[in-house]
This record gives C-alpha cells, sequence and structure tokens, in this order.
C-alpha cells in the first residue's frame, strides 16, 4: 500500500516540531529524562482512570472529588470512538458521551488530564471501541497499514483534538491536558500484521504530531515508539520498565488494581497491599508518573461491554467502587501512599540516585538531592519472610514484599504491607419494588405489571431466506444480541422415537456466543460459550411430533471481541445444526433457513417510558413466571434515601433491563461452578495474577445492576425487562448499597506520622502510638461493637479472632470510645488498656463495629 506523506519526516525533524509547538505558550509542557516538566518544573503525578461514559454526569463531580482527595492529580479517560461516531460523520456528544463537560468539570477541579484518544481503546469495551459499522467499508482492515482504517481513524482523532483546541483544553493553550495518547497497546502485537505493522504504527505516531497539540504524545507498551512520543508501561508491576530512549520519562499508563469480570466466572480481587507496593517500587525506581486502570471502573451500560462475555458491572476492585464508594482499606491505604510519596517528591525529581544492597532480597534506593534533602525507599522483596534491616546503621521490620517510605532517610512514614485504615463493610439492602401511585398514563392498570410475549421465530415478515448459515455479527452488524435461525423438519408418523422408546438428540455447534433452542415454540434447552472460549455445542433431548415440526434457534451475542490482532474478524453465530437419532442422523446445517434480525419488542421500542409504540401490554396482578421471551413493564417509586441503588436479579434467567428508557444494561446472574478455586483470605506476598485472589465459587458472577439515582424521577418510573429463557419478576428488588459496619486492624508497629498533617518535613515518631480511627458514613453511628481485641488477635474483618494475649477490658475500652459517635480513635497504648499483659510482645487491636 501508498506510504503517507508523513513517514518522509526524519525522528529529528519531528522532535524540533515538537519542542517548537510545546514552547510557543506560558503553560508549557516537556520532558526529560526524569519526568514531565510542566512550567519550567518537573512534576511527579498520581492519576486516576475514570472512564466518562461508564458512569453518569451526576456522578462525574463527586468522582473526580474523590480522585482529588484520595491524592490523585491527574484524571485519565479514553475516548470512545463507537460512542462518538454512531456513522459516518455522524457524532454523538451527549449524556454519558458528554466528552467536554466531563473535561471542564475535571478542570474545574483543579486537576490535570491524560486523554487517551486511541481511538482503539480495548478496554473490555465493545469491539474495542472502534465502530462497526467501518469494519463493513471496503477495504478496511483494523489496526494496519490500511489506508480506509488510517483515513478514518485519523479523521476521528482530528475531530476530538480540534474541539479540545476549540475549548482551550491542551496545556499549551493555558488548559489543563498535559498528555495525549494514540493507539493502544500495538506493540505487543504488531509482529502480527507483518508488514504493515510498523509502518503503521509508526503512522499513527507521525499522524498524532501532526495534530499539533502543543503537550507530548504517549503509546503505550510501543516498545518502537519514535521520537519524541514517550511509550509507556502497562502492567501489574512496572518498576523494571524502562522507556526506549534515555531522553524519556518512566511513565506507568496502567497499573491494574483489579480486574474485570466475566459472565460465569469467579471475582477477582487484587490486595491493597500489593498495589501500594507496586506504585511504591516504581517510584523508588525512577518513576514519575503512574495511572491507576481503574480508579473508578464503573458500569458497561447498555451493550457497551466487550470481552465477549464482560459482565455489565465494571468495578475492577478499583479505589472508587462501580457506585462511586470509596473501597476501604484500598482507597485510604492509597492515599497515604500517595502523601508519603508526595514528601519525597523533590528528592526523587531532583535528587542522586544510589542502590545499597541490604540483603539477597533486600534493597534501598536513596535519592539524596542538592538542597541537603535525602530520601530513601527500603524494599524486602522476599515473597515469604519479614526481615530486620540495617540501613545507615539503624533497624527497621520489613514485612515481606513490602516497602518502607523513610522520607528523611530516617523515619518509616508508610510501610506497603501495614494497613492502618479502616474497612468498610457493604451490604446490599433489599427494598421491595413500590408500585407508583403516579404512571406516564395514569391508568390503574399501571399500578400492575404489564407483559408482551415475543413469538420464537419469525415475527412479522422474514428479513431473508437462505440456505445453510450466515455469520450472526455480519448480519446483525450488532444493531442487536438477537438473531433467529429458523427452519423445519417432517417428522413420518412411522418414526420409532414417536412410541416414545427414546427422544431425538438436537446437537447444536456455534462459534459465540449463546442460543437458546425452540421447537414448536417450546424451549427445550440453552447453551453459551465463556470468556476463555466464545465456542460451544449444545446437546439436549427434545420432543418432536409427527408431521412439520418448526426449529428456532435464538443465536445472541454478549459483547463483540474487544482485542487481539484481527480481531474484526471473529464471528459468531451458528455452525453446525443436527438431529441424532437411533437409526442416524439428520443434518439441517443445509437446509434453507429464514432470518429475523433482532425482537419484536427492540423494533417497537417497547423499552422507551413515552409508550409510544403499537405494543399492546397485558396487565396482570400476577406476571406469568419462568417463561420465556418475555417483556415486562412495572411503574415504581424510587427507593428511599440517598444511596446508590442496584437492580437485584438473582432470581431472574439472563436478558436486559431498562429504567425510564435508559438502559441499564444485559443482566445474567449466571453462577460460577462450585468446583472452581476460590481464597478464603488472600495473601498480598508475592506477584499478582488474576487467579490469584478469587472469590463466589458458586455464586453468581453478578447479582446487582447499577441504576444511577439521576436516572429516577420521584415517581412514576418504568421499569422494563426483557426476559430471555424464564425468571420470576416478583423478586426483583432495588437495593440500596451502604455501609453497615466498620473493622480496624492495627499494630504498635505500624507507622504512627500523621500523614494527614504532615508538611515536607517528618519528625521522629517514636513517642507517638498507633490508633486505630473509625468512621461511619455521614449521619450514621456507631452503635455497636461486635469484636474488640488487643493483644495478638487474627483474622480478617468479620472473622477476627482472639489470640493467645488478650486484653480482658478491650470491648469496655472500645465502647468508650467509640459507641455512639460517628468517628473515634483508640490509642494503642498503656493508658487505654492498663498494665501490659503480654511483655515484648507486639501489640495489635482489632475492632468490628456496626454503624446505623
Amino acid at each position: 500500500m501508498a506510504r503517507s506523506n508523513f513517514f518522509s519526516f526524519s525522528p529529528s525533524v519531528l522532535f524540533l516540531l515538537f519542542l517548537l509547538f510545546s514552547t510557543a505558550s506560558s503553560a508549557n509542557v516537556t520532558y526529560d529524562h526524569r519526568s514531565l516538566i510542566i512550567d519550567g518544573q518537573r512534576k511527579l503525578l498520581i492519576s486516576a482512570s475514570i472512564h466518562y461514559p461508564r458512569s453518569v454526569p451526576a456522578m462525574w463531580p463527586g468522582l473526580v472529588s474523590t480522585a482529588k482527595q484520595g491524592g490523585a492529580d491527574v484524571i485519565e479517560t479514553y475516548v470512545f470512538w463507537n460512542g462518538h461516531e454512531l456513522s459516518p460523520g455522524n457524532y454523538y456528544f451527549e449524556d454519558r458521551f458528554d466528552l467536554v463537560k466531563f473535561v471542564k468539570i475535571v478542570r474545574d477541579a483543579g486537576m490535570y488530564m491524560i486523554l487517551r484518544i486511541g481511538p482503539f481503546v480495548a478496554a473490555e469495551w465493545n469491539f474495542g471501541g472502534v465502530p462497526v459499522w467501518l469494519h463493513y467499508v471496503p477495504g478496511t482492515v483494523f489496526r494496519t497499514n490500511s489506508e480506509p482504517f488510517k483515513m478514518r481513524m485519523k479523521s476521528f482523532t482530528t475531530y476530538i483534538v480540534e474541539m479540545m483546541k476549540r475549548e482551550k483544553f491542551f496545556a499549551s493553550q493555558g488548559g489543563h491536558i498535559i498528555l495525549a495518547q494514540i493507539e493502544n497497546e500495538y506493540g505487543d502485537i504488531e509482529r502480527v500484521y507483518g508488514d504493515g505493522g510498523k509502518p503503521y504504527a509508526m503512522w499513527a505516531a507521525s499522524m498524532a504530531l501532526s495534530q499539533n497539540t502543543g503537550v507530548p504524545w504517549i503509546m503505550c507498551q510501543q516498545y518502537d515508539a519514535p521520537d519524541p512520543v514517550i511509550n509507556t508501561c502497562n502492567s501489574f508491576y512496572c518498576d523494571q520498565f524502562t522507556p526506549n530512549s534515555p531522553n524519556k520519562p518512566k511513565i506507568w499508563t496502567e497499573n491494574w488494581p483489579g480486574w474485570f469480570q466475566t459472565f460465569g466466572a469467579r471475582n477477582p480481587h487484587r490486595p491493597a497491599e500489593d498495589i501500594a507496593f507496586s506504585v511504591a517500587r516504581f517510584f523508588q525506581k525512577g518513576g514519575s508518573l503512574q495511572n491507576y486502570y481503574m480508579y473508578h471502573g464503573g458500569t458497561n451500560f447498555d451493550r457497551t461491554s466487550g470481552g465477549p462475555f464482560i459482565t455489565t458491572s465494571y468495578d475492577y476492585d478499583a479505589p472508587i467502587d462501580e457506585y462511586g464508594l470509596v473501597r476501604l482499606p484500598k482507597w485510604a491505604h492509597l492515599k497515604e501512599l500517595h502523601k508519603a510519596i508526595k514528601l519525597c517528591e523533590h528528592a526523587l525529581l531532583y535528587g542522586e540516585q544510589t542502590l545499597q544492597v541490604l540483603g539477597p532480597l533486600q534493597e534501598a534506593d536513596v535519592y539524596s538531592d542538592p538542597s541537603g534533602g535525602c530520601v530513601a525507599f527500603i524494599a524486602n522483596i522476599d515473597e515469604e519472610n519479614d526481615r530486620l534491616i540495617i540501613f545507615q546503621n539503624r533497624s527497621y521490620n520489613v514485612p515481606a514484599w513490602s516497602v518502607s517510605i523513610l522520607p528523611d532517610c530516617k523515619n518509616v512514614a508508610f510501610n506497603t504491607a501495614k494497613v492502618r485504615s479502616q474497612t468498610s463493610i457493604v451490604d446490599m439492602v433489599p427494598e421491595n419494588l413500590q408500585a407508583s401511585m403516579f404512571s406516564p398514563k395514569k391508568g390503574s392498570e399501571d399500578r400492575h405489571w404489564n407483559i408482551f410475549m415475543e413469538k420464537a421465530g419469525v415475527w412479522g415478515q422474514p428479513d431473508f431466506v437462505r440456505k445453510g448459515f450466515v455469520d450472526h455479527i455480519n448480519t446483525t452488524k450488532d444493531s442487536t444480541d438477537y438473531l433467529w435461525y429458523t427452519t423445519s423438519m417432517h417428522v413420518d408418523e412411522s418414526e420409532e422415537f414417536l412410541s416414545g422408546r427414546s427422544d431425538p438428540i438436537l446437537v447444536v455447534e456455534s462459534k459465540g456466543h449463546a442460543v437458546h433452542a425452540f421447537v414448536n415454540q417450546k424451549l427445550q434447552a440453552t447453551a453459551s460459550g465463556n470468556g476463555s472460549d466464545s465456542t460451544f455445542k449444545l446437546e439436549t433431548p427434545i420432543s418432536l411430533r409427527a408431521g412439520k415440526n418448526e426449529i428456532a434457534l435464538l443465536s445472541m451475542t454478549v459483547g463483540l471481541q474487544n482485542g487481539g490482532p484481527f480481531y474484526e474478524w471473529v464471528g459468531a453465530g451458528l455452525a453446525s445444526v443436527k438431529i441424532r437419532l437411533n437409526n442416524g442422523t439428520i443434518d439441517l446445517s443445509s437446509n434453507t433457513w429464514i432470518y429475523k434480525i433482532g425482537l419484536e419488542g427492540e423494533h417497537q421500542n417497547i423499552f422507551k417510558a413515552d409508550g409510544k409504540n403499537d405494543v399492546k401490554w397485558i396487565p396482570k396482578s400476577d406476571p406469568p413466571k419462568n417463561q420465556p421471551l418475555t417483556w415486562y413493564k412495572v411503574v415504581v417509586d424510587p427507593p428511599e434515601g440517598n444511596e446508590p441503588v442496584g437492580l437485584d436479579m438473582q432470581f431472574m434467567g439472563k436478558g436486559q433491563a431498562w429504567l425510564n428508557g435508559k438502559a441499564i444494561g444485559r443482566y445474567w446472574p449466571r453462577t460460577s461452578s462450585i468446583h472452581d478455586e476460590c481464597a478464603p483470605s488472600c495473601n498480598y506476598r508475592g506477584k499478582f495474577f488474576p487467579d490469584k485472589c478469587r472469590t463466589g465459587c458458586g455464586e453468581p458472577t453478578q447479582r446487582w445492576y447499577h441504576v444511577p439515582r439521576s436516572w429516577f424521577q420521584p415517581s412514576g418510573n418504568v421499569l422494563v425487562i426483557f426476559e430471555e429463557r424464564g425468571g420470576d419478576p416478583t423478586r426483583i428488588t432495588f437495593s440500596r448499597r451502604r455501609v453497615i459496619g466498620l473493622c480496624g486492624f492495627v499494630s504498635t508497629e505500624h507507622p504512627s506520622v500523621d500523614l494527614e498533617s504532615s508538611d515536607q518535613s517528618i519528625k521522629s515518631n517514636s513517642g507517638d502510638k498507633a490508633a486505630v480511627h473509625l468512621t461511619c458514613p455521614e449521619g450514621m453511628l456507631i452503635s455497636s461493637i461486635t469484636f474488640a481485641s488487643f493483644g495478638n488477635p487474627s483474622g480478617t474483618c468479620r472473622s477476627y479472632r482472639k489470640g493467645s494475649c488478650h486484653y480482658p477490658n478491650s470491648i469496655s475500652v472500645v465502647e468508650k470510645a467509640c459507641l455512639h459517635e460517628n468517628q473515634c480513635a483508640v490509642s494503642l497504648s498503656e493508658d487505654s488498656f492498663g498494665n501490659d499483659l503480654c511483655p515484648s510482645m507486639v501489640k495489635t487491636l482489632a475492632i468490628e463495629a456496626a454503624c446505623s
């Protein structure tokens, strides 16, 4: 293919152009080998990923503010191409996709911003963020030296850049966007694209630089990123990462504080201690900008999840949970880490680094700056053993797999393994659906359930008829999850199986992702793939009758592929359909098949709150249960209070849900196997990987589905459910997400520096005592102490146990300090608990309390 003219620029010329544009404004962003340089000052930056369409505008200010309170300087987001360019040249920037509004909120919070334009983003987002329509533009191959793809990619990138320029958002214009990203993790697969790979990557970099943003561009996991584009790291650990040029700073664009979920799998969790360890090690080894992916994961509303099989929840075990609540202790532990690192900022950025080996798996990196400052990071990377380490003639007890931060090379301000923060006990408090006395139609029937039944197979006129199978995705073009494949077969009266000796077996093989099999309008069976393998095989006995039998197979997608080489060519849908009999097999694959795209209810916009459709709802005071292909509607009041809300779908099968016309998303309370391995507790020591700390064996991967408070009206809320295979709608509830209790577990060895009030100096903490701090949410009080032990208790929150050393007055001391208070602090001192009952033992105080 013809090469772009951009290739005529040499790297040195591009670098000069970059410097020219980046110095044209007083809000100058450049970089050197050590860090980004903003207005002439090196910067050490903590960044937090918050994806604007994975929450709602009403949540954005609170999320950004909470990230800032947690110590973040920067907000990072992808730009989601397929959420904005709905068809060629048809752009959408409203509601959850109001990018300008989100960027302004970040600016008004006084924070910097990293804009990862991509426009391929992966991100467990449908089709990796690339519009599905682009796949059907002739000659287009994604992410290679394909002219149609490059033309559209450049057009969208330019559109976004110009939008940001009009608002003067780039730092070069006096704004707050300090970095922009082109492409995403392409270096991992570049070679797979052969001769088209590297030219495409170089073209992408050149195209980005030609946008003249005046700020540096980054390419993550792009090992051959040309100057002046900065290559960055994405991983659970990036301390050993080295940029591809000695003139570039060490940047970590994705530190994963958790992992994504797939329907039917166990839930992953990453311990706060390990995240803190990874961050401390990164800055210890010369890093200067670290971003949490995700800091708030949010929700894959509507049909935006990719994978396939990615859940509607994108919680990611992040410091701010899906509903917008801080996840404790993770959020607070990282906040303390950020404060400790910021105390070291000047020495880290301007000091001279010296490595001191303190043992086989122990080391210290010391930074001494010209002003006389001294900072030390002491690391024990032993995965099993705590170590007493001698550093500059002082002794330090450093737990396994941890880093101690000494902002003055003497006193420990923070240790990554010693969590001082409380743990919040969060519950989903159920509340039955309350029928609203007001409805949009003000009809008495709207106080009851209303139902609409879909026909299995072809409804209305067929879309087309064809011998054999078509690909599901190429047919629907992702306009819907659903595609009907319908055929018929004739059964002679003489067939042996009609006498009941044995049932025929329906055998369906599919490329993915799921199928419901109907015979003569009755559901026979359901089968699906999973997050590891989309393909599957269904085998089920079926009932046939003499004469004509209709076989209708509802094929379903559960989000499209979101990454990998040539991912846009991965298909879905039926591959083979056979009926196995005692005397042979009937292959229906080459039959004439009648195709129907989508559901009648979808075509009628049955989920719209305004009721402007021709659907004839049937009122039911007692809605049918366990009935497939059923739409349910009920008009309800919002749950009480102002806590975040989840829709409990535990007793439903699979489908989609809407409130007031807004798509909550896919629901599927698919359970993980009881034979999977789950961890009752998680050992933070040693390298983390997604399967290390899984929970939820034998439970639904996702039971609750976030319904933003801003979607509710004071009354008359229209809840619409489409149930594919059958469930009990009367057991659907709203649940309020709230903190119901607190735990604290602190030892006398925990650093006792008050990072909340400390400035750039650290004083000896030898005279201070560690303390357990507990705080209930605003408006709630500590109503009871369910456990307290000072001594050597063990266990985890909600399962603490007394040890061999226990002070009998533990409960009374804690109750005196905390009961009926919103917040309290209990010092780990003899003044609090009396004479030392266990001399020479390191004491720990464990508390569990209820909030109400």
